[in-house]
């Protein structure tokens, strides 16, 4: 066989790429549902045509003289830009006596709109007046008989009404006329106009601005009406004709046109209304709305596809990203759950109750502590109270930097380390430089601060020292104070140097005596200073224990609690930690 000369081929529907078989089905399944409504509908308007004829008597029936036009009424009715049919009655037509409507004549706009919108072959050449219903059968079943014989008798104009007829095409087409019919009186005439009626400027901007636009498919002959931006709202340039339903397919993704099939599915078989979202892969990537509504005479079957576009790519693409944030922020918070609850079951483990033996040394404590609002529930405050073998108490605060599992993690291992360091016996200023060298130790984030005390119960001294944390409070007979720091002043936060020496202070207490050791959330506030959060400090331990703090230990438990509550208030900035011992007796007569 010879080669075909280069060119040859024809035109190719054109295929999106990675065009699969699954596409190739469903783009065959769409053609053959619109290919068998074309079909229904030339079997429609064969039937109408040959029930709208008029029976015309054998051989030729003579009309009326008066039925044709005077000239200079078709002069006066060629000046109308309107489309105007003149119909004359005449009195008992073949059916009856009702009048018969003979079409006589048109002006030059119907003409002209016969000549741009109708195809060749679809009327009948003119050769004169002729009964309109048998030149035009299929306006039989329309509006178009009742409003002439309205007209006719009455004497008042008629319309306008909606009106739909079709007309065959060639190539076994069908071309449907939509227009906006009246009928008005003059003399012994009666003029039959229609409009096909236009989009206002307002209505253009308006589609523009909400990115709406319509389409209406007439499946007789394949012909698209459009309004003027729905080539804009496909991503079509504005010199090419707007898609048939077929085309449309063409330009979306598997998933949508199955969507679309099911719409136009739906509404041949007779839905009222059809809605999906179509994913455009060309000639660019976006989404439009849908909206189709099926178009049908009174009887017969859905002769056009009526819809409505809107773009909807911003709103369906911010949708998408919102909810994609949804989803990332509950499986943070769940994140955020699960860690906030093993470091709660972790900070009950490492911080239990109290030591019943306290009490047996003239002593008794109470904490409170409220997390940071907002953040994972606990933190790094930790606190320690113990009996050592020498009979002296280790009492001690800390706050360790951050929260959630590293904070608590770095505060099990401070409070954990003390505790061992403690039962060597050392003072206070040793075991303050050797947990400095665990926090060095742990890495550059391991950082924390600490109030780290020794009580001797025998002689009512209390020594401490302070790496970077808030002094405490020593509460004598209802008045609160500050403690003066050690001397040289408060060493550097543990985990910052690690050669660090610090000093001890010496308190000397008695019966009654409560010192309160509180980390930096209690009282820091942004925006504030050292001074003003210490005066209000102060001021709130002055108000919780005025009258003095009652004897036992649900008393002082309470007396914490409401410090606490003072404040910090529903909505803490950090975690806030108080850790109050009160000396019921000292061993100094």
């Amino acid at each position: 066989m010879a080669d075909e000369p280069a060119g040859s081929d024809p035109p190719r529907p054109w295929t999106a790429p990675g065009d699969d078989a699954p596409r190739r089905v469903r783009l065959q399944a769409l053609e053959l549902l619109l290919t068998e409504q074309r079909f229904r509908i030339g079997r429609h308007v064969s039937a109408c045509r040959d029930a709208g004829r008029t029976p015309r008597p054998t051989g030729p029936r003579p009309l009326p003289p008066s039925a044709a036009v005077d000239a200079s009424v078709l002069r006066l009715l060629d000046s109308l830009p309107v489309p105007v049919t003149i119909v004359r009655p005449v009195p008992g037509g073949p059916a009856g006596p009702e009048p018969e409507f003979l079409h006589v004549a048109q002006n030059r706009a119907a003409r002209d709109y016969g000549d741009r919108h109708l195809p060749p072959g679809s009327l009948p050449p003119w050769t004169g007046p002729v009964p309109l219903f048998e030149r035009l059968p299929t306006l039989a079943s329309t509006v178009v008989p009742r409003l002439l014989a309205e007209a006719h008798r009455t004497g008042r104009a008629q319309g306008p009404e909606p009106a739909d007829w079709p007309l065959p095409g060639p190539d076994d087409l069908t071309v449907r006329v939509s227009s906006e019919v009246r009928v008005t009186p003059a003399g012994d005439l009666l003029l039959l106009s229609w409009e096909r009626g236009h989009e206002s400027v307002m209505a253009q901007e308006a589609q523009r601005l909400v990115g709406v636009s319509w389409a209406e498919w007439s499946l007789g002959d394949g012909s698209v009406e459009a309004s003027s931006g729905f080539g804009n709202a496909l991503g079509l340039p504005a010199s090419q004709p707007p898609p048939g339903l077929l085309e449309l397919g063409r330009m979306m993704g598997t998933e949508s046109l199955d969507a679309l099939y099911r719409s136009v599915h739906d509404v041949l078989l007779g839905a009222p209304l059809a809605e999906c979202d179509l994913h455009l892969t060309r000639p660019d990537d976006r989404i439009l709305r849908f909206v189709a509504e099926p178009v049908r005479p009174p009887s017969g079957p859905v002769w056009a596809v009526r819809a409505v576009l809107h773009d909807v790519t911003a709103d369906r693409r911010s949708r998408a990203l919102a909810e994609r944030a949804t989803r990332e922020a509950r499986v943070q918070r769940e994140r955020a759950d699960a860690v906030a609850e093993v470091a709660e079951r972790l900070r009950d483990a490492v911080l239990p109750a109290f030591p019943s033996e306290l009490a047996r040394h003239g002593v008794e404590a109470a904490a409170a502590y409220r997390p940071e609002a907002g953040a994972a529930r606990v933190g790094g405050d930790w606190y320690k109270t113990r009996v050592l073998p020498s009979g002296k108490l280790l009492v001690a605060l800390g706050d360790a930097r951050g929260h959630g599992l590293d904070a608590v993690t770095l505060m099990a291992k401070l409070r954990y380390a003390l505790a061992g360091l403690a039962y060597t016996g050392e003072w206070v200023e040793r075991l303050t430089g050797w947990l400095n060298t665990v926090a060095c130790d742990d890495g550059e984030e391991s950082t924390a601060t600490a109030v780290i005390a020794r009580y001797h119960p025998d002689r009512g001294l209390l020594r401490w020292t302070c790496a970077g944390h808030p002094p405490p409070i020593l509460l004598r007979e209802g008045v609160p104070v500050l403690l003066d720091p050690p001397p040289g002043g408060p060493g550097m936060p543990l985990g910052v140097l690690p050669d660090e020496s610090y000093t001890a202070a010496e308190t000397w207490l008695r019966a009654g005596d409560v010192v309160l050791l509180y980390s930096d959330g209690l009282i820091e506030r942004r925006g504030s200073d050292l001074d003003r959060d210490s005066s209000r400090l102060l001021r709130a331990v002055e108000d919780a224990g005025a009258g003095g703090v009652p004897p036992g230990r649900e008393a002082l438990d309470a007396f914490v609690r409401d410090l606490v509550d003072r404040l910090t208030g529903p909505h803490t900035e950090d975690d806030a930690t108080v850790l109050a011992f009160r000396v019921v007796d000292t061993g100094t007569g």
